[in-house]
């Protein structure tokens, strides 16, 4: 068996993230530009006639949407552009080591970096929640009760997936699985 394992792990480019991204943007720009319009009195959207609308109280409500759309389609971008939540889990059995890395937002703190000796693993444990919201998701356990998520969120795992993941990394790390 290998020296290390590394499992990568996907950040925030993905396709449903740059769907979202496009749609609030889009939502959000179309909003203030028909509040704009309404202002103005001059017809900033080539597809519909917003100038007779009143901008107290529609064409101010109009703008503040598309004020806070814009912002959270904007935040939605960046978090694309910076990857936000990109990273790697890596088990080392020569320095009997467990890391964990995670990009994050730019500035003085933009990188979480974790590492547990083999010493304080207790276990690893499947979280599974069935239903209209299912999660499924792996748990590094700590002995002193901590539960750190190895898994990402990119993508909801099979059953079988989540499994097979499991039980290749309590035999790797020689610790129990749980599940709960």
């Amino acid at each position: 068996m290998a020296e290390v394992l590394r499992t990568n792990i996907n950040g925030s480019r993905r396709l449903s993230n740059f769907l979202w991204a496009f749609i609030v943007f889009c939502g959000g720009l179309g909003f203030f530009l028909s509040g704009l319009s309404s202002y103005f009195a001059k017809n900033f959207l080539f597809f519909s006639n917003y100038t007779e609308i009143l901008f107290i109280p529609q064409g101010l409500t109009l703008t503040f949407y598309g004020t806070v759309g814009l912002t959270i389609g904007s935040f939605l971008w960046l978090s694309i552009y910076w990857d936000i939540g990109v990273g790697y889990n890596e088990y080392n059995k020569l320095t009997q080591e467990v890391t964990l890395y995670r990009k994050g937002f730019p500035g003085n703190n933009n990188e979480v970096l974790l590492k547990f000796p083999f010493s304080q693993i207790k276990s690893i444990k499947m979280f599974l929640r069935e239903g209209l919201n299912q999660r499924r998701q792996l748990l590094l356990c700590l002995k002193d009760d901590r539960q750190i998520p190895l898994s990402g969120i990119d993508r909801t795992y099979t059953l079988a997936e989540i499994e097979t993941q499991a039980l290749k990394l309590a035999k790797y790390l020689n610790i129990y699985l749980e599940t709960l």
